[in-house]
């Protein structure tokens, strides 16, 4: 375990149960979908930063670990402001390019939505660990073991997906194949990723099958997957961002029902 995931795993939030978190990223994310404005956006984009300084992370590890939404976001908001609904003042006019007062306003609003949404679900995630996601959906939401396990064990095989990887790459360099064109080595070591994964999942499904993990009846499960105080806390916290936000849109004015006749 490296430096930054034994700093991460400290924090208060980080024996939360994640149906907790799965549950809290969820309310935050469902009144934001539906409306479409900046004032809920940046309310909840400014809440969410005060539970973040409980998940206890580093700030170099914040951003290492979310700097692909950073990135996605103003990317988002230049297509919206390049290409969304011209209002209001037209300040660019050139060819398909037209650039509004309305659009720069809705460009605004989604990508502060787009930062709103993603990040809570990547820094309340970090310190989940998949067997305790699994659990936690077989026995707290009550969702089939056979999908639950399934999910767990293709999980768990992506981290050796990227040592075969690693290996293959060697192994063809010690052979001299493919030393020449990266796309074809490309293809070459995607194709043979494939045919070893096929055969590692059939070799798991084999061995799952045999230590009845299909088996029907009821389920037994090592360890137990608890719900208390802390999980409901944090789902009222996350509520409470939510309604904040909500109310904040609503009082000013700002709040865009997209699935509504204003959309």
């Amino acid at each position: 375990m490296s430096l930054l995931e034994t700093r991460a795993r400290t924090g208060a939030l980080a024996t939360v149960n994640p149906v907790a978190k799965l549950g809290v990223s969820a309310l935050i994310a469902v009144p934001l979908i539906l409306t479409l404005d900046p004032v809920s956006a940046a309310v909840a984009l400014a809440l969410e930063f005060v539970l973040f300084l409980f998940a206890g992370i580093g700030w170099r590890e914040f951003w290492v670990r979310t700097w692909p939404v950073w990135l996605a976001a103003p990317l988002t908001g230049l297509t919206i402001a390049l290409y969304g609904q011209t209002s209001g003042v037209v300040y660019v006019d050139w060819f398909v390019l037209r650039i509004s007062e309305g659009s720069l306003a809705l460009a605004l609003a989604t990508m502060l939505r787009v930062l709103a949404i993603a990040l809570p679900s990547v820094v309340l995630f970090i310190t989940v660990d998949p067997t305790d996601l699994a659990d936690g959906l077989g026995q707290i939401v009550r969702l089939p073991a056979r999908f639950v396990l399934g999910a767990l064990a293709g999980l768990r095989m992506v981290g050796l997906f990227l040592d075969d990887w690693r290996a293959l790459e060697l192994a063809r360099r010690a052979r001299g194949v493919a030393d020449r064109g990266r796309i074809r080595r490309f293809l070459g070591m995607a194709f043979a990723l494939l045919v070893l994964s096929i055969r590692r999942g059939a070799k798991l499904a084999t061995a799952m099958e045999a230590r009845g993990f299909g088996a029907p009846g009821r389920r037994t499960w090592a360890r137990e997957s608890r719900f208390g105080a802390a999980e409901w806390l944090l789902l009222a916290v996350g509520a409470a961002i939510s309604g904040i936000a909500v109310a904040a849109a609503v009082v000013t004015g700002a709040w865009n029902f997209i699935l509504g006749p204003s959309a």
